[in-house]
């Protein structure tokens, strides 16, 4: 028995992600289940422009005892409390299969989006959008030039449901000496498909996507918005480029502002959805910089909401979906849906 396109909306059915090979369980027909389980707090949206309690605000100074400048535009910092440190030596045990371990050194970078401490990228314009993306190409060419560099994660965590620990509009940028699991899993699948089909896995997954249209959100002459098919978050989205972009060291200056115009209005889209401050974990995956030839590698972004029905009911990763595979209810269509439905417009407390 085959499952035919419509039963999509109303059958059990498993997805593959062609980026890492592992399978989704979609299970439409359980999205009139009542919730009773738990609810989360909506957070205050009244921030003032300046705290000076705020560690990453403009003059003050942060816990270690360095001052910020008065910086009016973006400002990049080493990680007071770095997760990965450069001057870690060179080691780990290679004699047991089943205790191995190895060092792992790198650099962590905190960049300030904003002087404004009431603002997220939600409620920034374009153009100061723009500068953020232009301040993550210098940073990944800096950082990417290093000899104990071969990847550059660039990411944001938005909200407090997210583990965000300040909510100054911020994001971080993790360089590290070995390949992260997530990228070296979409690394060899884009080099398998590339070799099997001479053309890049995402770039065939865009064309096939704008020809379909159900899952797509938004769409400039440089990049395309969309829920992707094998979707695990209720709302998750992803950013692709339209061409072949391998990182951001071949954005063009039409790609900077384009990409731009995209994280505006995929952030304001889901501010829009439930009147909240969405929160979110957003990360951009680039071609691994360890000097060789990655062939049919694509950039991209992925964005991974929790909120599920509305702006207090978070989706769980439990159960099933830890032993087994994830798990969603909603389906990838009726979310593009519902993003599409929104205005976009900002909020009127964004800023």
């Amino acid at each position: 028995m085959t499952l035919d396109h419509l039963a999509w909306t109303t059958a059990p059915h498993r997805r593959l992600n062609p980026l890492t090979g592992e399978r989704v369980l979609v299970s439409p027909h359980r999205m009139g289940r009542p919730w009773q389980g738990q609810t989360e707090a909506v957070a205050s949206t009244t921030m003032p422009a300046h705290d000076p309690s705020c560690y990453l605000c403009p003059g003050n100074t942060r816990v270690g005892g360095i001052a910020n400048p008065n910086y009016d535009g973006t400002f990049v910092f080493d990680n007071d409390f770095a997760a990965l440190l450069p001057d870690t030596p060179a080691g780990g045990t290679a004699d047991d299969e089943l205790f191995v371990a190895e060092a792992e050194s790198g650099v962590c970078r905190v960049v300030c989006f904003s002087p404004r401490h009431d603002l997220t990228l939600a409620g920034m314009s374009v153009d100061d959008i723009r500068r953020v993306v232009e301040t993550w190409i210098g940073q990944s060419a800096e950082l990417g030039a290093r000899d104990d560099v071969v990847s550059v994660q660039i990411f944001e965590n938005r909200g407090a449901v997210m583990g965000c620990s300040n909510p100054h509009p911020h994001g971080q940028i993790w360089a590290s000496r070995h390949l992260p699991d997530e990228p070296a899993k979409e690394d060899v699948r884009q080099r398998d498909y590339f070799a099997r089909h001479g053309r890049p896995m995402l770039l065939d997954y865009v064309e096939r996507e704008l020809a379909a249209g159900d899952r797509i959100v938004h769409v400039n002459d440089r990049f395309v918005v969309l829920v992707p098919f094998w979707a695990v978050w209720p709302f998750e989205k992803m950013i692709l480029p339209r061409r072949s972009i391998g990182g951001f060291d071949e954005l063009e200056p039409a790609d900077t502002q384009a990409l731009a115009e995209a994280l505006s209005a995929i952030t304001r889209r889901y501010d829009a959805l439930f009147r909240v401050s969405f929160p979110y974990s957003m990360g951009f995956h680039q071609k691994p910089l360890d000097g060789k030839d990655h062939p049919g590698w694509v950039m991209h972004a992925h964005f991974y909401p929790p909120l599920l029905r509305s702006a207090t009911v978070k989706k769980f990763m439990v159960g099933f979906e830890m032993l087994g595979s994830p798990q969603r209810d909603l389906t990838a269509e009726a979310a593009a849906e519902r993003l599409r439905a929104v205005s976009g417009e900002p909020r009127p407390d964004a800023g």
